[in-house]
C-alpha cells in the first residue's frame, strides 16, 4: 500500500455546483486476482453482465469530509471499466453525501487503467475536502455504532470484577457479552455471551441463567478454577435476589389479573392503561440445599423486595398502596420478614414520598432514600419553599428501636442516586447528582460527614462495591470522552483504568472542545452552563448557535453521547450552548424547588438571558443564526419559549408538552408526573398555570420556524401534543413541521429511525441557521396535495 499524488488537467460539465474539488492523492490497493465465474448465463437475474472481467484489478481509496449536506457528481477518467463504492456501498456517478465523513473506493481493472492515468474530480454545492487520512470529525454514526461498557461488578473480595459490553455493529445489529477480569493483573481469564452474569454474594464466583429444555436453571462457575455446577433448577419465573448466605433464593414472581374482556373492558384507575398494572408481585422462596421453592407473600398488592440482611435473616419489603385523592397518590408500608419463620414486623404504615430503602450491615438500621418531604419533611431546607422537588433525594437514617429518623443530608445540595452500605468498614457509599456531574460519595453514619471520592469521569453512571473488601468498581463518561471503567482500591486510594472505550471509539477522530460558562440572573442566581466548539474552531468567524436544555427537574447532564448529542452537533460547525436553568436537582433545595408550579416560568427566562449573556461574551456567535432544541419537559420549554421570545431563527421540540391539562389526563405519567412540577395544582384551581402556560393557548405568540418531532406509539408524552400545537400554527398560517416517527415511542430507539430522526433535526438546523435547504428538501420533498 503506498500513497500516490496526482494532477490534473481535465474539462467536465458542471452539475450547477458551486465547487469542483480535483482529488490529488490515493491510497492504492492491489492488484488483485479476479477470476472469471464459471458462465451459466449470458445475466444474472437482474439483467447485468459480470462487474469486472477476469484478470487483474486495483483499487484507489481517498475520504471526504465536509460538514454540510451535499449532492455531489464524480468524473473518474483514465480507466476503463471500474465501479465506484461509497461507504461499501456501490454508487453511480451522481450522490448525496450527509456530514461528516465518507470513504470513497474505485475498483477498476487492468491493464485498461492505471494510477498514473487516472483522473478524478467531484462536483458539490457545499466545499468539501478529500484526503488519505483517516482523521476525520465525529459523525453521527459513533454516536450509534460501536462497543460500550454498560455494566460493572465487583466480586465479595474484591479481586475480580465483571465488565459488560454493548456492542452496536454498522447497520444496527447488536450483541452483549462480560468478560471476567482479574483486577490484580487486569487479565481476562473468560468471555461469556451471557450478559445476565452475576456475583454470588460471599464466595468468588458468578453466576448466570441457563435453559434446560423447558427448565430456567442458575449455572454457578467458580472463578479460580472455571468448574460449573448447577445452583438452582426448575426456576419460577421471576427476578432473583440472592441471600448473602447463599442459602437460598428470593424470586419476585409477577402474576397477571385479568381484564373483563379483551375488547371491551373498564379502567380501574388511571394507571390501569399501563402494560403490567394489573400485574402483582408476590415473593416465593427457593432453598439452594433442597431446592424446595415456597411461596413467602400472598395478597393483590406488590410484595417489592427491598433488600435481605447481610446474615440472610431478614427480609425488607415495602408494599405500594394507591390513594388518587392526595398527594403524594401512592403511599408504601416497609414490613421487615424473618426470611424462615416468616415473622412480620411493621416499620412503617402508609409512609409518603420514600423511593427505597437498605438495612445497615448489622441490621438495627435502615437507610432510606426519599425527597425532602419524607417523614414530615425533617429533611426540608426551610428556605426552599413550600414544596420541595420530589426528584431532590435525600438520605435518611432510621433507628428500628427507638423509631428515631436522622436526616443525613439535608444541608448536602447533590441529589443523592444509587446507594450501598459496606459491610466490609461499615460506611455509607453513594453517587449524586452534583450540578450537571454524577460524583461519587462516602458517608460515616455515626459523625454524619461526608466526602467525595475522587473519580475520573464526570458522570458516573454505576457503581459497585465489594462485600467483604474495601474495594470498587465504576463505569462512567465525561463531557469530551466515551465511557470508560475503573477499579478503586479504596484502602489505598488508587484507580486503574479497566476498559477505555475512546480508544476504538475516537481512533483517528478530532473533537472540539467543550468549556463551562456561568452567568448571574437577573433574579440573583448564578446558573450555570457549558459550550462545545467545533473541531477546527476560527475565533474570527462567526457561528451559528444551537441552544440546548432540559428545564424540567433535571440537569443536562455533561454525557459524552445522548440523544442529543452536542460533540456532533459542534462537528457539523455549530457551537453548542447547553444551560441549566434553576429548577434542576444537584443545585441545593432552594434552586431545585422552583420547578414546582411554575409551568415554565422563570425557567425561560434564564434560558432566554443566559443565551444574551453568552452572546454578548462572545464575539464568533451569528445572533441572527441562533436555533433551540429540547425533548420531553425541554420539548414544551422550545414550545413555551417561542412564545415569549424572538431569539430563536427555528426551534425543534422532540415530545413536547404543548397542552398541560391534557398532558396531565392522557400522559401515562401525566398526572403523577404533576404531584412534582404542580404540586397541590389541578387544572380545575389552577387554570393560570394549566392553561395559561400551555403553548397551545399561546400559540398565536409563535412566530419562529418550529419542528415538531414525536413517536407515534409515545404514551409518556401523547403524540397528539404535538398535533395540537401543530394543528393550531397550521391554522395560523406560520411555519411549522410536525415529522412523527411510527411505533417509537419516547425515545426513538429503533437503529434506522433514530438516524433518519436525527438527520431531521439536523437538516431543520441547516434550513435555518445556514440558509440551505438541500438537505431538507431531499428528505421530505415537496408534495402536490
Amino acid at each position: 500500500m503506498k500513497s500516490v499524488t496526482f494532477l490534473f488537467l481535465l474539462l467536465s460539465v458542471s452539475l450547477q455546483a458551486q465547487h469542483k474539488t480535483h482529488v490529488t492523492e490515493f491510497i492504492t490497493h492491489g492488484p488483485y486476482e479476479v477470476q472469471q465465474p464459471v458462465t451459466l448465463d449470458t445475466v444474472d437475474v437482474n439483467g447485468n453482465k459480470p462487474a469486472l472481467p477476469a484478470g487483474f484489478f486495483k483499487e484507489l481509496t481517498f475520504y471526504i469530509n465536509h460538514t454540510r449536506y451535499t449532492k455531489a457528481k464524480m468524473t473518474v477518467e483514465g480507466v476503463g471499466k471500474h465501479e465506484v463504492f461509497l461507504d461499501g456501498k456501490k454508487v453511480f456517478n451522481s450522490f448525496s453525501l450527509e456530514p461528516v465523513h465518507h470513504e470513497v473506493r474505485i475498483r477498476y481493472a487492468l491493464p485498461d487503467g492505471d494510477a498514473d492515468t487516472v483522473k478524478i474530480h467531484v462536483e458539490t454545492n457545499h466545499e468539501i475536502s478529500c484526503t488519505v487520512s483517516p482523521r476525520r470529525s465525529y459523525g453521527y454514526h459513533d454516536v450509534v455504532d460501536g462497543l460500550r461498557v454498560n455494566k460493572t461488578l465487583i466480586s465479595p473480595d474484591g479481586k475480580y470484577a465483571i465488565v459488560g459490553y454493548r456492542n452496536v455493529q454498522h447497520g444496527g445489529r447488536t450483541n452483549s457479552y462480560s468478560e471476567i477480569v482479574e483486577l490484580a493483573t487486569g487479565k481476562t481469564l473468560r468471555k461469556r455471551e451471557y450478559h445476565s452474569v452475576e456475583w454470588m454474594p460471599r464466595t468468588p464466583a458468578y453466576f448466570y441463567e441457563d435453559k434446560e429444555g423447558s427448565s430456567r436453571v442458575l449455572r454457578r462457575v467458580d472463578v479460580r478454577t472455571g468448574e460449573r455446577s448447577d445452583l438452582a433448577y426448575d426456576l419460577p419465573d421471576g427476578r432473583i435476589a440472592i441471600s448473602p448466605a447463599e442459602d437460598y433464593l428470593i424470586i419476585s414472581k409477577d402474576e397477571k389479573a385479568p381484564f373483563e374482556s379483551r375488547e371491551i373492558f373498564r379502567l380501574l384507575e388511571p394507571d390501569d392503561r399501563m402494560r403490567g398494572f394489573r400485574f402483582r408481585t408476590n415473593l416465593l422462596r427457593y432453598d439452594l440445599a433442597t431446592h424446595q421453592c415456597q411461596p413467602i407473600t400472598f395478597g393483590h398488592h406488590n410484595a417489592d423486595l427491598q433488600d435481605i440482611s447481610q446474615d440472610g435473616r431478614k427480609l425488607l419489603i415495602s408494599i405500594p398502596r394507591s390513594r388518587l385523592n392526595q398527594r403524594p397518590t401512592t403511599v408504601y408500608d416497609f414490613l421487615v420478614l424473618d426470611a424462615r419463620t416468616l415473622a412480620v414486623d411493621t416499620v412503617l404504615t402508609r409512609a409518603e414520598f420514600i423511593a427505597s430503602a437498605k438495612f445497615s450491615p448489622d441490621r438495627q438500621q435502615l437507610l432510606f432514600v426519599g425527597p425532602p418531604e419524607s417523614f414530615d419533611g425533617i429533611g426540608r431546607d426551610k428556605d426552599a419553599g413550600p414544596y420541595s422537588n420530589l426528584y431532590d433525594m435525600q438520605l435518611f437514617l432510621y433507628d428500628l428501636a427507638t423509631r428515631k429518623v436522622v436526616p443525613l443530608t439535608r444541608d448536602f445540595d447533590p441529589s443523592v442516586d444509587q446507594v450501598e452500605w459496606s459491610a466490609s468498614d461499615g460506611q455509607i457509599y453513594f453517587t449524586a447528582k452534583n450540578r450537571d456531574c454524577t460524583h461519587l460519595y462516602t458517608l460515616n453514619p455515626r459523625t454524619l460527614s461526608i466526602r467525595q471520592i475522587p473519580s475520573r469521569e464526570d458522570v458516573i453512571r454505576e457503581f459497585s462495591l465489594a462485600g467483604n473488601a474495601p474495594a470498587l468498581v465504576y463505569y462512567g463518561v465525561s463531557a469530551m470522552n466515551p465511557v470508560r471503567a475503573y477499579s478503586v482500591d479504596l484502602k489505598k486510594r488508587k484507580t486503574t483504568c479497566l476498559a477505555d472505550c475512546a480508544q476504538w471509539l475516537l481512533e483517528d477522530v478530532k473533537l472540539g472542545g467543550c468549556f463551562d460558562f456561568q452567568f448571574l440572573s437577573s433574579r440573583g442566581d448564578s446558573i450555570s452552563g457549558r459550550y462545545y466548539l467545533p473541531p477546527h474552531f476560527d475565533a474570527s468567524k462567526k457561528y451559528p448557535l444551537i441552544v440546548n436544555y432540559y428545564g424540567g427537574a433535571t440537569p443536562v447532564a455533561r454525557n459524552f453521547e445522548s440523544n442529543y448529542p452536542q460533540v456532533y452537533y459542534a462537528s457539523l460547525g455549530y457551537v453548542v450552548y447547553v444551560v441549566n436553568p434553576r429548577g434542576a436537582i444537584g443545585y441545593g433545595q432552594k434552586h431545585s424547588s422552583r420547578h414546582v408550579n411554575t409551568a415554565g416560568q422563570g425557567v425561560a427566562e434564564d434560558i432566554i438571558e443566559g443565551v444574551k449573556a453568552f452572546c454578548q461574551e462572545h464575539s464568533f456567535i451569528d445572533a441572527q443564526r441562533i436555533g433551540c432544541i429540547g425533548a420531553s419537559y425541554g420539548g414544551f420549554m422550545t414550545q413555551y419559549l417561542q412564545t415569549v421570545t424572538d431569539i430563536f431563527a427555528c426551534a425543534v421540540s422532540h415530545a413536547g408538552i404543548s397542552n398541560h391539562a391534557h398532558y396531565w389526563g392522557s400522559g401515562y405519567w401525566g398526572y403523577s408526573y404533576s404531584e412534582v412540577s404542580m404540586a397541590g395544582k389541578y387544572p380545575w384551581n389552577a387554570p393560570e398555570l394549566y392553561a395559561g402556560q400551555s403553548p397551545l393557548f399561546r400559540a398565536d405568540k409563535i412566530h419562529t420556524p418550529l419542528l415538531l418531532t414525536h413517536g407515534t406509539a409515545d404514551t409518556n408524552v401523547p403524540v397528539a401534543e404535538s398535533i395540537q400545537l401543530f394543528t393550531a400554527l397550521k391554522i395560523l398560517d406560520r411555519d411549522v413541521e410536525l415529522v412523527q416517527v411510527r411505533d417509537e415511542e419516547h425515545w426513538i430507539t429503533d437503529y434506522e429511525k433514530r438516524i433518519q430522526w436525527s438527520n431531521t433535526i439536523m437538516a431543520w438546523f441547516e434550513k435555518y441557521l445556514k440558509g440551505d435547504s438541500t438537505w431538507w428538501d431531499a428528505l421530505y420533498p415537496g408534495r402536490h396535495l
